[in-house]
């Protein structure tokens, strides 16, 4: 174990030095970000000596050792547009962000691995083959098409829900939640929910898939003839053995959710990272897209990093795989 997660450790190392090398050189040609920063009426010189408080000016090699000793030590730097710290501006839009995750992932495991479940079991039932249905067309439509429909129906038609901002939320220590408020939930829950429908399908039809690989095995099949009651069998045995491939998709889901909300978040002007991105792709505003691009491939590294783990605990076979390759 101690084995795996060192080489796993060395390997993500290595892709966190190349993503910040890309994030460096890829944004040095999005702009100037000193057009962006002053007016029209701002004279050649201020705009130099601008640069050169900036670092502009600087060899690429320097600014990018700068840059790097700042990601290490956790001191991202200003932003150029607002002048503020980019960890600040991170981490009060972050709570946003997480729990918008964590409500639309929340969804997508409690519908979709029951209805994997039960379309796995059940494959030429009625309401199977409807679940698959409504599932296809959930996974065929844009997600800013099903937003876009969810506000109209839920917000303007029926007017049961807001249809942007976070609504109210509560303060808990220094996380500000929309748990703790029932505006702050009625809030969260377009937008979730718009996030969800794609997770939930591809959560659910892993799950039916792997589950009917597991039913067709031998060790199945004399269970069943041992007389073992199907609540057990189903929920037991067969479930338990398609958790590997559902724990990396789940992992990688909640990854996926908070590096690709941009566009949920845009659609219900929901104040967090993707928007944040967004500002500052608008205003050109490097440090802010360079730290965010780094911060999101940290988080995959390290769900991935997770993820290797969960393995290792789930089936021995990983382990011992570890162990002849030491």
């Amino acid at each position: 174990m101690i084995a795996l997660i060192a080489r796993r450790l060395a390997q993500s190392l290595f892709v966190m030095a190349v993503i910040s090398l890309l994030a460096f050189a890829l944004f040095r040609f999005v702009g100037d970000p000193v057009s962006q920063m002053v007016g029209t009426e701002t004279s050649i010189e201020d705009r130099e000596r601008l640069r050169e408080q900036l670092g502009l000016n600087d060899p690429v090699i320097v600014q990018y050792g700068r840059f790097v000793k700042r990601l290490a030590s956790a001191d991202f730097g200003y932003s150029y547009r607002t002048r503020q710290p980019i960890g600040e501006m991170i981490l009060s839009r972050l709570p946003a962000t997480a729990e918008l995750a964590f409500v639309s992932l929340l969804i997508s495991l409690v519908l979709g691995v029951p209805a994997g479940i039960y379309t796995a079991i059940r494959r030429r039932g009625v309401l199977a083959n409807g679940i698959l249905f409504v599932t296809l067309v959930g996974i065929s439509v844009p997600t800013f098409v099903i937003g876009i429909f969810l506000i109209y129906l839920f917000g303007v038609q029926l007017g049961w829900l807001p249809t942007f901002g976070r609504g109210q939320t509560v303060s808990l220590g220094g996380w500000e939640t929309n748990f703790l408020s029932i505006d702050g939930w009625r809030s969260i829950l377009l937008p979730a929910l718009t996030l969800g429908v794609y997770q939930l399908t591809l959560t659910m039809r892993l799950v039916r898939s792997e589950m009917q690989g597991v039913l067709k095995t031998d060790y199945i099949r004399f269970a069943r003839a041992r007389g073992i009651d199907y609540r057990s069998l189903y929920l037991r045995h067969a479930l338990r053995n398609t958790l590997v491939p559902v724990v990396t998709i789940v992992a990688l889901q909640f990854g996926g959710v908070i590096a690709f909300s941009i566009v949920t978040e845009s659609v219900f002007q929901w104040p967090g990272l993707g928007l944040l991105f967004l500002d500052s792709i608008r205003y050109v505003d490097i440090p802010v897209m360079a730290t965010y691009l780094v911060l999101i491939a940290l988080m995959f590294v390290v769900l991935n990093l997770l993820v290797d783990v969960a393995y290792a605990l789930i089936d021995p076979r990983v382990r011992l795989a570890g162990r002849a390759a030491t």
